[in-house]
């Protein structure tokens, strides 16, 4: 008789009873500093390798760079790379290469993200500007004869706005060879209050046979130092547009302002700060009639010269919320001065 086969054994399984599988957490990135030094020819291999890893990891691998050398490479190489670096993390950039300002403009996006930078040296980069803008440069008072060196071509407009600088700045500024053809000339909102006179006088001096266009708004210019400039002034015959707003100026200098430059037969437009004499108090409230009777004078002294198509008006910011006012002949006033 046969006997049934035992059956085998069963395996039991446990089972986990109120187990709870958590969402899985993400990876946090890795970040791997490197000192960058990129140039031509054979491919460095362990840059390549890591390169391809960076891309494969898709943001778990951060390729962080704190110094950053750039020799002969082209662009669209630079560009390649750069976009698999965490550029914020550059700290020291070095560019040695034969760039004209064109190929600069192109490498100037990756600049911009380079938040931590702390040095950066442009070298053998080809330009010939013709116009120069320096706006808000805090690092540029003692320096700015490293830029005037720079400059190989003679520039049409100069802005400085908004700078710091000292006067040996502006001596540098009024013998640098390339000033001699400005057109443009402007230094708004840098200040001139403790300075000698005679670097901007020389600086006035050599652009006068070309100088067009002149600003010198809020430079804190004060009475004696205005004077000093007025036969500078008086010399730029070809200059059509003169404002020197948010300075210190008396009644006095302003009608010898007048004097000096009712002969420029291309000057048709200066916009000049309301004279001290003007305000009510040390507040900077106006004194609107003061105001009204100097436009008055002032026309009837351009009629008188010959020149009554020379528009000449005031502005100055208002004491109470700083937007400016204006006045030609009448006062076009803010909100503030208007009843309520």
């Amino acid at each position: 008789m046969l006997e049934p086969e035992a059956a085998p054994p069963v395996r039991k399984r446990r089972r986990v009873e109120d187990a709870k599988v958590g969402p899985k957490q993400p990876w946090a990135p890795v970040e791997v500093l490197i000192d960058l030094c990129l140039k031509e020819g054979t491919p460095d291999q362990s840059l390549t390798y890591l390169l391809k890893k960076v891309k494969q990891r898709r943001g778990l691998l951060q390729l962080c760079c704190q110094k950053l050398k750039i020799f002969a490479m082209p662009m669209h190489n630079i560009k390649k790379i750069l976009k698999m670096v965490q550029l914020e993390s550059v700290q020291d950039l070095e560019v040695n290469c034969m760039w004209k300002l064109a190929t600069l403009g192109r490498f100037a996006p990756h600049l911009g993200q380079m938040g931590s930078l702390r040095r950066l040296l442009l070298s053998h980069i080809h330009m010939t500007p013709q116009e120069l803008y320096l706006d808000s440069i805090s690092f540029l008072e003692g320096r700015l004869d490293q830029v005037l060196r720079c400059l190989k071509m003679p520039l049409e407009t100069l802005s400085i706005t908004n700078c710091l600088i000292s006067e040996s700045d502006l001596m540098h500024l009024s013998q640098c060879p390339s000033i001699s053809q400005l057109k443009d000339l402007g230094l708004n909102g840098v200040n001139l209050t403790s300075m000698s006179s005679r670097p901007l006088q020389v600086l006035i001096e050599r652009a006068s046979a070309t100088l067009q266009d002149l600003d010198l708004d809020e430079c804190g210019i004060m009475d004696s130092q205005f004077s000093a400039l007025l036969p500078a002034l008086s010399c730029c015959s070809q200059l059509t547009t003169f404002s020197f707003c948010g300075n210190p100026i008396s009644m006095a200098v302003l009608e010898s302002l007048l004097h000096h430059t009712v002969g420029l037969s291309k000057l048709s437009h200066v916009l000049y700060p309301a004279p001290l004499e003007s305000y009510e108090d040390v507040r900077g409230t106006l004194h609107l009639g003061c105001l009204a009777q100097l436009h008055t004078w002032m026309k009837q002294m351009l009629q008188e010269s010959g020149r009554p198509g020379m528009v000449w008006f005031s502005a100055n910011p208002c004491p109470h919320c700083g937007d400016w006012t204006f006045y030609d002949p009448e006062p076009i006033l803010c909100p503030c001065y208007m009843p309520v």
